[in-house]
């Protein structure tokens, strides 16, 4: 038996609660399908930055902003790389969207908005977050899911996982879903959204959309569900060859190929200036420590390393540089060198390259040249200007970094409605999508645009929701 609704929604996530929220409010009945067994998905772990030009907040504290303004800085940061249609629309509606947030009750963090440099910034502050992180955007939304369920609009039913896609042209598209682990449901509805999220969860998919080894700092359910029951029935793939890395991380202490960002290396120069240099596995440099353009140095590490890096320093930097990672303190790096996975210590630099996995004479050459570099004032190899002592004193140590995936850059086709489309372009029957699960390049294109993954998604949630909601609801809104 087909169970049927107005708009079906897999995935409660960013972009998921707010589609079924809007779509509620104009009548529409609604199920909400979540794999979990809470709502939320990336926003438990994200910093849920917003960007958003002209808003309130912003006039409130002297900001001058446009639209246009927004635009250009996407424009220049993406390097033209994402899609217009799809940046104009987040772009011009995102105001709206803060400014709902702001009406709901939603706590900013006080020193928001701001320019924010683990990425490339902005040229105003318009990066908004909550004084919770990604739990102050949940909030508001657990509370208006709450409402709208309550008063029977939507019927949420989670750990359960969508397992297949089917459509037609002239039908109503169906999913196959695991309800509870337990019972098989096929659930019907003019208009089904795939709002699941990324894959960076998921090793092989990473391997064959992204063309990489995985290192995920990824919520744990960001598996690609949604893309691949929409790729089975015959969606189209965008975004791939537009994957970049975020900068740096440790391994985890127990669990391989995850990386532990709790315990984050702080490599952005705006951060702290470097004393340590950066080596792969052959030992050479591969970038100017102090290059204060964070986008700069993800794409030396994309193109110029097979994705893993190690930190080389003295005992006068580990005394000196402080803090090398988030929570560390000197003593730190000394008590966890050959106990805390990838950090090294020894009493020679062939030594330490053979316990780092490094090449000994490749470390050897690099340290001597850049001793040089200091004593001489001067990096003819890479320009770096900051040169504050030769490594030089033992005991010397290396901290392993990795290119770190946070999210997914290909993703489902979708075209300007958001509707899926197939792999020959039309677009499928009632299929839809948001979020991550249409890839980060969509919005970002290739680069790490400021606000452009959280805002998008809840911007399109709510547009689509309503949208869809005046289509397909007995009331029409």
């Amino acid at each position: 038996m087909t169970q049927q609704y107005d708009l079906v929604i897999i995935g409660a996530g960013t972009g998921g609660i707010p589609c079924a929220i809007e779509a509620a409010a104009l009548g529409a009945r609604v199920l909400l399908v979540e794999k979990d067994s809470r709502i939320g998905g990336t926003l438990h772990t994200t910093g849920g930055h917003m960007s958003a030009a002209g808003t309130r907040r912003q006039r409130e504290r002297g900001i001058e902003d446009s639209v246009e303004a927004h635009l250009a800085d996407i424009e220049r940061i993406s390097g033209g790389t994402a899609r217009a249609d799809l940046v104009e629309m987040a772009a011009r509606n995102a105001p709206e969207t803060i400014e709902w947030l702001a009406d709901q009750g939603f706590e900013f963090a006080p020193e928001t908005p701001r320019l924010v440099y683990g990425h490339e910034p902005y040229g105003v502050p318009r990066t908004y977050y909550g004084k919770d992180a990604g739990l102050s955007i949940l909030a508001v939304l657990k509370r208006l899911l709450d409402e709208r369920i309550a008063a029977g609009g939507v019927e949420l039913w989670l750990r359960s996982t969508a397992f297949s896609l089917t459509e037609a042209p002239g039908e109503s598209p169906r999913v196959g879903v695991l309800r509870s682990g337990v019972d098989e449901i096929e659930v019907t509805a003019p208009a089904i959204v795939l709002a699941t999220g990324g894959f960076a969860s998921d090793a092989d998919l990473f391997r064959e959309l992204e063309g990489g080894t995985l290192v995920s700092a990824a919520h744990p359910t960001s598996t690609g569900d949604g893309l691949v029951i929409a790729r089975e029935a015959g969606a189209a793939i965008a975004g791939q060859g537009r994957y970049l890395p975020t900068f740096g991380g440790l391994p985890h202490p127990t669990t391989p190929g995850k990386a532990f960002f709790e315990e984050r290396p702080l490599l952005v120069a705006t951060e702290r200036l470097p004393w340590e240099i950066y080596v792969d596995r052959r030992g050479l440099r591969f970038v100017a420590e102090d290059e204060p353009s964070i986008d700069t140095k993800e794409r030396r590490l994309a193109t110029s390393t097979d994705g893993t890096f190690w930190t080389v320093f003295d005992d006068k930097a580990r005394l000196n540089s402080v803090p090398m990672v988030v929570g560390w303190s000197p003593e730190d790096v000394l008590s966890k060198a050959g106990v805390r996975a990838g950090v090294h210590k020894a009493d020679t630099l062939p030594e330490l390259a053979a316990l780092a996995g490094i090449d000994p004479d490749g470390l050897t050459a690099t340290v001597a040249r850049y001793n040089t570099a200091v004593a001489e004032g001067r990096d003819p190899e890479f320009g770096r200007t900051h040169l504050p002592a030769p490594i030089a004193e033992p005991p010397f140590f290396a901290m392993e970094n990795h290119a770190i995936t946070l999210v997914t850059f290909a993703g489902l086709d979708v075209d300007e409605h958001l509707r899926v489309r197939r792999t020959d372009g039309t677009p499928m029957a009632g299929v839809y999508a948001l979020g991550e699960v249409i890839g980060a390049a969509a919005t970002c294109g290739n680069s790490f645009c400021g606000g452009m993954l959280v805002t998008p998604a809840l911007t399109f949630g709510r547009l689509l929701g309503r949208r869809l909601a005046r289509a397909h609801s007995p009331s029409g809104g």
